[in-house]
């Protein structure tokens, strides 16, 4: 995401994940606010013996007890055939995400699966070669062709555009996709609307371990990129319903959190957004304005306890504010 910060990058959870108009000119790297980009600055965790994270990629940002990193979470799956990856991070970056691989396995990459349109999600695409097939919802692969500004932010160069259409998804699916078989079988789902119009969620069946993308990219109020299909009202919805039929999970990587969450943290972030919702909607329908909300509305208690961030010093919360209100009768 991105939302012209100072914090620069899409990223941030995507919350903060606001790149700001230079850096978004500048594609990151020197003079951009960003690090450039190394393989030395991706950190490899392990997460089963054939998942890996490769965390880092953008600059991280310290809120609260929390370390948020601008770039978004990429994983890789080691299968027979290849590595299957989940996102590439900001642009630049993909070069670096195929060397730091290398301390992994010898194996190339045959896929790349995109969990949203977002530049800090898709961007190191094109430094892939031609031959990875790339995966994407639907909704996902037709906004990726535009790169549309996320609401509230700066236009943004196309980088696919300027590769000439690289790295774009050619295979897509509407609500629900097989990849791989036994072991090896990645299921991709689509719930509903929520952070953007085709938010993706991957789950590998038989790790027990869920990709959430951004839908739950961080511990805070949820970035509602409507330019790009978001839906605030919509949100705790599509977290329910993807807790409904995901029931055999025990790990869940996130789009920026800095360490992997459980279900029982999917459950705690559905909460939260549906009464943010159900906030934001009471104080239109009492008659009172969005900058009031805005200024008054403070981060429960309970969620703070849970680790929560209000981020509104350091991004606007007013976007988001609106989204649930245009979407309010």
């Amino acid at each position: 995401m991105k939302r012209g910060l100072v914090l620069g990058t899409p990223g941030v959870g995507p919350a903060l994940s606001a790149a700001s108009g230079a850096e978004q000119q500048g594609h990151g790297g020197s003079g951009s606010g960003q690090p450039a980009p190394s393989a030395a600055a991706l950190q490899i965790e392990k997460i089963r013996d054939n998942l890996y994270l490769l965390r880092g990629g953008g600059r991280t940002v310290r809120v609260g007890d929390a370390n948020l990193p601008t770039a978004g979470t990429t994983a890789a799956f080691i299968t027979a055939s290849g590595v299957v990856l989940i996102d590439t991070k900001l642009p630049g970056w993909g070069k670096a995400i195929m060397d730091r691989l290398r301390d992994i396995t010898d194996r190339p990459v045959t896929t790349i699966i995109n969990t949203h349109t977002h530049f800090d999600h898709v961007s190191g695409n094109v430094e892939f070669p031609a031959t990875v097939e790339v995966v994407a919802h639907e909704n996902t692969a037709k906004l990726m062709q535009e790169m549309r500004p996320v609401t509230g932010g700066p236009a943004q160069p196309n980088i696919f555009k300027e590769n000439n259409g690289r790295g774009l998804p050619r295979r897509t699916f509407r609500d629900r996709m097989t990849l791989g078989s036994n072991s090896e079988r990645i299921e991709l789902y689509h719930f509903g609307r929520a952070h953007t119009g085709g938010d993706a969620w991957v789950v590998f069946p038989a790790l027990r371990v869920l990709h959430s993308g951004d839908v739950f990219g961080h511990k805070g109020v949820p970035p509602l990129d409507a330019n790009n299909g978001a839906s605030g009202v919509e949100y705790p919805e599509t977290i329910a319903k993807a807790i409904a039929a995901l029931t055999d999970i025990d790990t869940v990587i996130t789009g920026h959190y800095q360490t992997t969450l459980t279900m029982a943290d999917l459950k705690t972030y559905e909460d939260f957004t549906r009464e943010f919702v159900q906030a934001v909607q009471a104080a239109k329908r009492a008659g009172r304005t969005i900058d009031d909300f805005v200024n008054r509305w403070k981060m429960p208690e309970r969620f703070l306890r849970e680790g929560y961030v209000d981020f509104s010093h350091l991004r606007p919360l007013r976007p988001d504010v609106e989204v649930v209100w245009n979407e309010t009768e």
